[in-house]
């Protein structure tokens, strides 16, 4: 940008704009995590629902290790673990504080294999499939989950995630409304100098340059604080809640951080654009009455 053209933007009024994108884009920018945090969440969730297959007490131990090596090759499951009858005996007697066997002179418990699901396969009618195909397998006395978890959990994710997108279009209306009132008013400003340079034969393209140029710059600004600050916030909530890992992970920061620097940079020069063509086309009369 020339040295002449740069005065068309005040440090004060460039600082404003600046600082209004830069509210707008973290705002853009929290949605975003709000919405890539709640799919990985809803994974982590559905993956951690525990399928319980309750083996026949005549079934040998290689066998039912066996069927545990053939269900982690199925692509339906993402790990699965056998529980000994002794094992389960254990973890009964280690969580109730009573040992049944004392009482019943046996052990109760049968043994069985815990398999927990990808998150494409948690839900009714994979579920329902999956279920039928393990009971063809011999040896195989039942499968135990929690029907109405399942059923109540994809239905819940189903509601937050059309209540986060709903929210995400709002709001990415309202900041592109905010931020092309802030640039307008910014351009507005320079109406006269606009008109007087169309008047002495300046091309559209040569009296946009400089407004679009200086406009992306504030978009890329902006844009790059909003992240530091995101980068801030989700370091801090990570120190807090350590678990939150396997859910606010560096690749979720980077998504959202371009998606705000893409924002950033588009936002700020379509409005730009919109503005600079608006008082473009004005005539001479008409920049006075407005």
């Amino acid at each position: 940008m020339s040295k002449k053209s740069s005065t068309f933007f005040p440090g004060i009024q460039s600082l404003t704009a600046g600082i209004s994108t830069t509210m707008v884009l973290l705002l853009l920018g929290l949605v975003a995590f709000g919405l890539l945090t709640a799919r990985g969440l809803a994974t982590h969730v559905r993956e951690n629902l525990t399928f319980a297959i309750i083996v026949s007490d005549d079934a040998r131990e290689a066998d039912i290790l066996k069927m545990k090596r053939r269900l982690e090759g199925e692509p339906f499951v993402k790990e699965a673990a056998y529980i000994s009858k002794k094992d389960a005996l254990k973890e009964h007697t280690e969580a109730m504080g009573t040992d049944p066997q004392e009482f019943l002179g046996y052990n109760p418990f049968k043994a069985s294999i815990e398999i927990k699901l990808k998150a494409d396969y948690a839900n009714a009618d994979s579920i329902a499939w999956i279920e039928e195909k393990i009971k063809q397998r011999t040896n195989i006395q039942e499968v135990l989950y929690q029907r109405e978890l399942v059923d109540a959990m994809n239905r819940n994710i189903r509601t937050i995630s059309l209540a986060l997108l709903e929210l995400a279009a709002v709001l990415t209306l309202i900041s592109f409304t905010l931020i092309n009132i802030t640039i307008r008013l910014t351009i507005y400003a320079k109406r006269f100098a606009i008109h007087t340079m169309t008047l002495v034969g300046a091309s559209w393209s040569f009296i946009r340059r400089p407004f679009l140029a200086h406009n992306f710059w504030i978009g890329v600004c902006s844009a790059l604080v909003a992240d530091a600050l995101l980068w801030c916030a989700a370091y801090w909530v990570v120190q807090q809640e350590p678990d939150l890992t396997e859910i606010v992970t560096t690749h979720v920061m980077l998504l959202v951080s371009a998606f705000v620097l893409l924002m950033g940079v588009l936002i700020t020069t379509l409005c730009a654009l919109f503005s600079i063509n608006r008082f473009l086309r004005m005539k001479a009369g008409t920049l006075y009455n407005i």
